[in-house]
């Protein structure tokens, strides 16, 4: 009754332990197609991500970045975004000899809360422009 029965080692803990090395492993996903039940809104986001978007807030300032996400709550996440102040402000803040509202302001990642958004535009031309390979064909003499 005095001695005390040491516990033996079972496979179980050997399976364990194959099984803590298993979940280290990175799965793979399987399926790349995008989920059927994604609504209408949804999939137009997932279409913006990665472009550039200019957005207007309440106060008259634009920001101009990478639209990286968003969330219930409308406010947007922009990447390597650049801020231009509206020319009004410009000439209130400075003297009149810095005038130009053309001068931005690096800000980098940014969140814009939804509540101050007024207008959002993509700018499509410029998109596939970028998309497109540069042309050997240039006029060299025109640029010189």
């Amino acid at each position: 009754m005095g001695e005390i029965e040491e516990p033996l080692l079972s496979t179980s803990k050997l399976e364990c332990l194959e099984q803590e090395d298993d979940v280290n492993e990175p799965e793979v996903a399987e399926d790349n197609r995008k989920p059927l039940n994604m609504s209408p809104g949804a999939v137009q986001l997932r279409k913006w991500l990665n472009k550039t978007l200019k957005i207007e807030m309440s106060d008259g300032r634009v920001l101009i970045g990478v639209f990286l996400c968003t969330d219930r709550d409308a406010n947007i996440i922009l990447g390597s975004c650049s801020e231009y102040l509206p020319e009004d402000t410009i000439l209130e803040r400075w003297s009149s000899d810095v005038s130009n509202g053309d001068e931005a302001r690096m800000l980098g990642l940014v969140m814009v809360p939804g509540k101050h958004i007024v207008n959002i535009c993509m700018d499509e031309i410029d998109q596939s422009s970028m998309e497109r390979p540069l042309s050997s064909d240039l006029d060299t003499e025109g640029i010189m």
